[in-house]
């Protein structure tokens, strides 16, 4: 049984996959206030929590592929740059 793009997971959002990391906080920081506030109906409650986890997904992935981005410099011995590589923060 194949789903309708109006029933399959982040078809109806499909235009975050466009936003950039501070658009989709922004408009994720939004959601959030306004269901905190709850005085949005039950119908639009779960709409906008839908496009709220959607926009959480792809947060998390844009800053998944920054942090991939982001190097660290590494020394030699005398203290003299001696190239990159993948930063850890685990390590850090």
């Amino acid at each position: 049984m194949e789903m309708s793009t109006a029933t399959r997971p982040g078809a109806r959002h499909a235009d975050i996959k466009e936003m950039s990391f501070e658009r989709s906080l922004k408009e994720l920081e939004t959601i959030v206030a306004r269901l905190e506030r709850g005085d949005v109906e039950l119908e639009e409650s779960i709409a906008i929590y839908e496009r709220g986890e959607a926009l959480r997904e792809h947060c998390d992935r844009l800053l998944k592929q920054a942090e991939a981005k982001v190097e660290k410099l590494t020394f030699n011995g005398d203290g003299a740059p001696k190239g990159t590589e993948p930063l850890d923060p685990a390590a850090e």
